[in-house]
């Protein structure tokens, strides 16, 4: 099943996708149109992978890691689906990255690999905005790049784990006004989502509503106020944003 978060009428609600539209707790269904869409879950902690396609490694010049560059995400950097993503005037690079989200559903500390899946809720898609000008280093990117509000839209969707059978085998693609400017597999991570998850558990617990990210592959490209930026994840749907300019 595909369940998503909204605000209707005032409301914020639960809602499963019924034939492309949204269907409230009470029955009643409504359009996309109707609805402001929130992310599909409350992050939890939110960790973010870095470097973790190789092709994507190789497009930046950087030697792929040998274990994960792993970074944190306040709650403040969210936005749902169909949301908008400010550019700062004094930035020369702004590229997006569609990302697999992984979305943790049962506690745990000292996961193996045989048991990750069991912990994992379920899958939505993530666009995680990043400004080149404000980096340190791809190895130790900062607070700047990472964290300003409303640089990563998320959802709309909140897939169920047993929907999809395969999740290191989906095609995630991005679209810049209509032209398809990004495309890649999730077989091509360097960490695999069971390393991710038995890495991270290795020294802390992984609690219910945390998310992971788990990188992009290449194809990243500038983006400007005005460019509507699709991003998509075969099986698990496609998530819109548009960039528009800060406002002071």
């Amino acid at each position: 099943m595909k369940y998503a978060r909204i605000v209707y009428n005032g409301s914020v609600h639960e809602a499963m996708e019924k034939n492309g539209r949204l269907q409230l707790e009470e029955g009643l269904i409504v359009s996309e149109e109707d609805v402001t869409f929130l992310p599909p879950v409350e992050p939890g902690t939110v960790f973010a992978l870095g470097l973790n396609y190789a092709d994507h490694a190789k497009e930046l010049d950087f030697q792929a890691p040998a274990e994960p560059l792993v970074f944190l995400k306040g709650p403040n950097t969210f936005v749902g689906h169909r949301g908008t993503t400010p550019r700062p005037a004094d930035v020369t690079y702004m590229h997006y990255e569609c990302e697999l989200a992984v979305i943790i559903g049962k506690p745990g500390k000292h996961i193996s690999r045989e048991h990750a899946y069991d912990h994992v809720m379920g899958y939505t898609i993530a666009n995680d905005y990043a400004f080149r000008d404000y980096l340190e280093n791809y190895y130790r990117p900062n607070l700047v790049v990472k964290n300003r509000d409303s640089s990563t839209p998320i959802g709309p969707w909140l897939v169920e784990a047993n929907v999809i059978s395969d999740p290191m085998n989906l095609t995630l693609r991005t679209f810049v006004n209509g032209k398809l400017t990004q495309e890649g597999s999730t077989k091509d991570m360097i960490f695999d989502i069971p390393a991710l998850i038995e890495y991270l558990s290795s020294f802390m617990t992984l609690n219910t509503g945390d998310i992971i990210l788990t990188g992009t592959p290449k194809g990243s490209v500038d983006t400007k106020p005005g460019d509507e930026v699709i991003t998509e994840i075969v099986g698990i749907g496609s998530l819109i944003n548009t960039v528009v300019s800060e406002t002071v």
